[in-house]
Parts: C-alpha cells; structure tokens; sequence
C-alpha cells in the first residue's frame, strides 16, 4: 500500500458507524468512501425514527464527527436530551452526511454488491496482502468498480431480520404470509396505526424491540377499543425480559423494564408462554400461529404478527474474502467471548478495536452492529470506539488502535446463566458488560430504547 495520505477506505453504510469511520479517516489523511445502499445517509435510521432512544445525545455523537460538525458552526444538541431517530436523522446524521467535507465522499443509492482483491480469487495468497480491493457495487449508472487499500464494513444487520421459526428457520407458511407479518418495529402508534388499531396483534420476541412495541400496542388499546396486544414468549419465564430497572447505569433503558413488567403484571396484555413457533397459515379467520402441528397443535389466531426476534449479518457479497466468524454468532472470533448471550447478558462489552475485529483477509474490518454478528447487544459508543481504532489501524498509528479511550454506562443486568430460548439472559449482577437491542431501539413517547448502530 501507498502513504497514509494516498490511502483510499472503503466504508458500507452510512450510518452512524460508517459516518463515524470517515470522519476518523479524515482526521487521518486517508481518503474515505461511502457507499450507502439507501437513497440517504441513515436510511435504516429512518425506519425507526420514531422510536426514542435511551440513551441521550451524549453518548450518540462520535468525536471525530463532532469535530468535523463544529467547524460547519453546528449547534450541539443538549447533552442529556433523549433523541428519537428523526431527531438523530436531523440533527446529525443529515448535517454531518451533507454540510460537512464528508459531503464529497458519500455515495448513496450504491450498492456492494461483491469485494475481491485485484488479480486475487479467494484461493490465491502469495502477494495478496499488498493487492488493492475491487469493491463491485451497483447504482442508477448500473455496475461500477472501485479500488480500495482498505474495507470497513458497516452495513449493519437492520435489512436481515431473524425469522419467526424458533429452529432459526421461518415457519413453515411466513413467507407465503408475508402481508400480515411485519419484523423489527412498527410505528403502531401514528404512521402504522390503521393497521393494527382494533386488531389482535401478536408480538413475538423478549427484547426490547418487542417490549417497546408491546408497551405501545396497550397504550393503543387504551385509545381503540379492540385493540389486543398478545406476547408471544418463547421460554418460560418473562422476568427474564424485565431488565436492570433502577440498577441500570441508562435510566429511561431501566425504566423501560418497569414499565412493561407492570404490564404485565397488571394483565394489559396477553401472555402466551413457552411458545415455539414452527407454522404460520392464512385462515378466514386470521392469522394462525402454531407451535407443534400446524392442524392441531398450540396455536392462537391473530389479524397481524410482529417478529421482534433479533437481526444477523449477511456476508454474500464479502465471499471472493478471507473471513473466519463465530460458528454460533457469526462475529469476528476475537469478539465472541465478549458478547456471547449464552454466557452472560451484561451492559457494557469491554471496548475493543482493531485487533478484535481484523480479519484473515488483511485491511478488512466488520465494525457496527454487523460486528456483533447474531448477538442482540450493542451500543452506538462501541461502534464509535471500534472504528477509531480500526482507523488508526489502518492509518499505521498501532499504539492509537490498541489504546482504549471508552468508558461504556452498565446495564444493571448481567448474568453467568445460559440464554434462553427467546435470546433473553437471567437478570443478575456481575459488574459490566454489554445491552441495548438489536436493532438499537423501541417506541418514542416515554419509553425509550436502547442505541445501537443501525446501519
């Protein structure tokens, strides 16, 4: 590879993440490019903008971004505010994708489609570490190419959402009842209001995807009559969902908690325990969700179904790449003692960087949400702090990428005991490691939901 200063990076996705890596490559001399399959900058962001985040805006800005902000006269949000996603989309992410020097090196509207190295099949090795990435990608002008010394994916997970089907699978039927099966988070209480107004809608999932959308179909209810809000809980035991209440260092994330965990004690909604989904069937009654047999198993009807069961990565387009991933998480190896929920269910993963997160195939990244592969926790901070390293890295500032330079607030929730079936660890306390849910929010008004990278 050239000098620092010749150095091209390639970022997928324009999300806060990816923004937050070409801000620290400019800071370094390098020379960032975006690639934002949306037609804007956090066009996953804008899928969830009506949600309220728990976590305020001073853990929500990257400091190289920041920066580049300030010298464009940027007027800096209150610190302790709790921003929705339109709020972030507005007041940063818009701002900081279109006023500042970034501006010039995003390219939305263009998507990667594939990622080799110059001259180099995935077999081959002798040289390959000093040939350029050819990043394939498509827009309106139809298939391009770009070379590249360096590749920081942060597309995140937010257009992969896990399925109904408790095996991993969807259910036998879900695609075929796609129209009324909505995944990840509805806006059930303006833009997708008609559609779940007066209905029976079930809400499959433990997170707090699931909980801010359940919390949000009682207040609907409140306002419609007919209107029945069903959990559908894989395991057994839903204490598990309630988090760390007053012991969470992010008080609205703890307060989301207590709100739904009187919810349910007051019977606002319907629980439905232990269920496994494996079939779901277009009747003229409904919706027909089954655990066990489709015909005469468990089952429940229901008008619409909202899967809240998580997000994981997709690598198609990286395959001509070297990459070694968890078997289980599909996270970089390094990283998955870290954040497996099998293992704990803790606020606050111990920063991490470069090392952790290189791949065999070297000047290759995965930074953001996709860097936690299958796992459902992740706070935009970490995003932030894996990609200054990952930068410095990149930049031969080695010392700078090893260095820590976060301090993450703890959950209040942390745990030894095993996942459950629903992806929900024991409430415990064991000091600090990492929550916030998978796609990185829940339903604005007073419940607020956890940050992640979204893209």
């Amino acid at each position: 590879m050239g000098s620092n200063s010749a150095k091209r990076v390639a970022i997928i996705g324009a999300g806060p993440v990816g923004l937050a890596a070409a801000a620290h490559a400019l800071e370094r001399g390098l020379k960032p490019v975006v690639l934002e399959s949306g037609p804007r900058a956090g066009e996953a962001v804008r899928q969830w903008s009506h949600v309220r985040m728990f976590s305020p805006w001073e853990y929500n800005v990257d400091r190289a971004a920041k920066a580049l902000l300030q010298d464009g006269g940027w007027n800096t949000p209150e610190p302790t505010h709790y921003p929705t996603g339109a709020e972030l989309l507005a007041q940063y992410l818009a701002p900081l994708a279109e006023r500042t020097a970034l501006r010039d090196h995003v390219q939305t509207s263009s998507r990667v489609m594939a990622i080799s190295r110059a001259g180099y099949d995935k077999v081959k090795t002798k040289g390959r570490e000093t040939a350029p990435f050819i990043i394939r990608y498509q827009n309106g002008a139809g298939m391009l190419s770009l070379e590249a010394d360096a590749v920081i994916d942060a597309s995140g997970t937010w257009s992969h959402p896990n399925p109904a089907g408790a095996n991993g699978l969807a259910a036998i039927g879900e695609d075929e009842a796609s129209d009324a099966i909505a995944y990840a988070m509805p806006d059930v209480l303006a833009k997708d209001r008609a559609r779940y107004a007066g209905k029976r809608v079930a809400v499959l999932g433990a997170g707090h995807s699931a909980i801010g959308t359940l919390i949000d179909l009682v207040r609907l209810s409140d306002q419609v009559p007919g209107t029945q809000p069903v959990w559908l809980l894989r395991g057994e035991n839903p204490e598990k969902a309630f988090g760390g209440h007053a012991n969470d260092k992010l008080p609205a994330r703890g307060e989301l908690g207590a709100t739904f965990a009187q919810l349910v004690r007051d019977g606002r909604l319907t629980l439905q325990a232990g269920f496994q989904v494996t079939h779901i069937t277009k009747t003229d009654a409904g919706l027909r969700v089954s655990a066990g047999s489709a015909c005469c198993g468990r089952h429940l009807v229901a008008d619409e179904l909202i899967v809240a069961t998580g997000f994981r990565p997709e690598f198609s387009f990286a395959r001509e790449l070297r990459l070694s991933l968890n078997p289980a998480l599909e996270c970089p190896p390094a990283l998955a003692p870290l954040i497996d929920p099998n293992e704990h269910s803790c606020g606050t993963v111990r920063p991490h960087g470069a090392r952790e997160l290189a791949q065999p195939e070297p000047g290759f990244y995965i930074a953001g949400m996709k860097s936690y592969g299958r796992a459902p926790t992740f706070l935009m901070l970490t995003g932030y702090e894996q990609v200054r390293s990952i930068v410095a890295d990149i930049a031969g500032d080695h010392e700078a990428a090893e260095r820590v330079e976060l301090e993450l607030p703890e959950t209040g929730v942390c745990s030894g005991s095993p996942l459950d079936d629903d992806g929900a660890a024991s409430a415990g306390c064991c000091g600090s490691e990492p929550a916030a849910d998978a796609p990185c929010c829940t339903p604005q008004r007073d419940t607020r939901a956890a940050v992640g990278s979204c893209g």
